[in-house]
């Protein structure tokens, strides 16, 4: 119990936690930037991921230093596909709006398509969905 005892000890322990989660977040996004960029070929990823291995702090960052910038970019750019991807899925299952429903059932029950009958039951879901 000479561990917890102390008051400092605790504290770099707790300090040396939060640097090792940060290393492990720093170590995680390289590899995933290192894998996102479609300009890298396959050899130059792989001595990158043995670099990445056997060297960690050192290619961590060296490659911050080398291809941060591109890296920022890649990440900008995803983000915003990802984005786009959600704001078209959500578009795409949403559907319409109940008076965009009425109008549209407006517009074929006074092109005689459907009956007064049909247009009260479109209205009728419309108006409770």
């Amino acid at each position: 119990m000479d561990f917890w005892e102390s008051f400092w000890e605790f504290f770099w322990f707790l300090f040396w936690i939060y640097a090792f989660i940060a290393f492990l977040t720093i170590l995680f996004s390289v590899f995933a930037d290192l894998f996102r960029d479609k300009e890298l070929n396959g050899w130059l990823k792989a001595i990158w991921v043995v670099f990445l291995i056997f060297l960690p702090f050192i290619s961590i960052l060296v490659y911050l230093i080398a291809r941060g910038r591109g890296m920022a970019e890649r990440s900008m750019r995803y983000a915003g596909e990802r984005q786009e991807a959600q704001a078209a899925y959500i578009r795409s299952v949403a559907g319409a709006s109940a008076s965009e429903e009425i109008s549209k059932a407006r517009a074929l029950l006074d092109a005689g398509t459907i009956t007064a009958e049909e247009y009260a039951l479109i209205k009728e879901r419309a108006l409770t969905a």
